[in-house]
């Protein structure tokens, strides 16, 4: 009973909505009314990009400090669950996910009532830029995304550069450290800095055990802030005294857990802590 509302709901609001209609007609679809976004990762776009009165609905989590950059930019918005009842309730003309399709509160949908844009996990600078540009289009303010990349490109192009690329590992809870194909790996090459996993030829995601890390002698080790204060056996291990010789850069990993704007403040972070040689 559930699922034939749910369809009858869907086929009601594709007949309301006019980015459904335009589509159809094979018409270019309008500026979008009502943005819904089903991702961490586009929900941060979608509040650098989107005018305010265009959000119809965010995740939960751009409100959690610890994972979002857009803390403060997401107050006052619609948060969603992501259940499909709530999706309908939003009347989104416009959904974005990682994938939006992939998403299970869009699985009941037979057809899609709106358009929908996947976007792809951003893993380096250039895939960053791709993914503003996609939804600065589909937002309707493609040159608000030109705007904030030119922004990107200028703070980026100021950082200071080490004469000697020092060496640094991403060292986090459990032991774990982020390698080659990341992210993190794009930063500390972005801000002069070698990957201490990329020398070593470790995947995206190791693991290194104290001894192997003390024996390797980075220059720096790059820390989650939350790390730097004990809560748990897997934080315990990045305050072992073997450890403590080490330096320390410190950056939340809400700047780095998407790929958006916060990649600067990052860079800018690494930048800062790494001493001239």
């Amino acid at each position: 009973m559930k699922l034939r509302s749910l369809a009858l709901a869907t086929g009601l609001l594709c007949l309301a909505l006019p980015g459904a209609a335009a589509e159809r007609g094979g018409a270019a679809p309008q500026r979008a009314q009502r943005i819904v976004s089903l991702n961490l990762c586009s929900d941060q776009l979608v509040l650098a990009l989107a005018d305010r009165g265009q959000i119809a609905g965010l995740t939960s989590n751009v409100r959690d400090p610890d994972m979002s950059a857009a803390v403060e930019a997401a107050r006052g918005l619609p948060m969603l669950r992501g259940t499909s009842e709530e999706v309908l309730a939003a009347r989104p003309d416009l959904v974005i996910g990682l994938p939006a399709r992939g998403h299970p509160a869009l699985a009941p949908f037979k057809t899609l009532p709106f358009r929908t844009l996947d976007l792809q996990s951003a893993e380096n600078y250039a895939s960053i830029l791709a993914s503003i540009r996609q939804v600065a289009q589909a937002v309707g303010h493609p040159a608000r995304g030109e705007a904030l990349i030119a922004r990107m490109e200028a703070d980026l192009a100021r950082l200071p550069r080490p004469a000697r690329a020092p060496v640094a590992a991403y060292y986090q809870r459990r032991g774990y450290l982020t390698g080659s194909g990341t992210l993190i790996d794009d930063l500390l090459v972005r801000t002069g800095v070698s990957n201490l996993a990329t020398r070593l030829g470790k995947p995206a995601l190791s693991q290194m055990s104290l001894e192997e890390m003390v024996a390797s002698r980075p220059d720096y080790l790059i820390i989650e802030s939350a790390t730097q204060t004990v809560t748990d056996q897997g934080t315990e291990m990045l305050h072992h005294p073997a450890l403590r010789s080490i330096p320390r850069i410190a950056i939340p990993q809400a700047w780095t857990v998407c790929g958006g704007p916060a990649y600067v403040q990052a860079a800018q972070a690494i930048a800062r802590a790494v001493k001239p040689r």
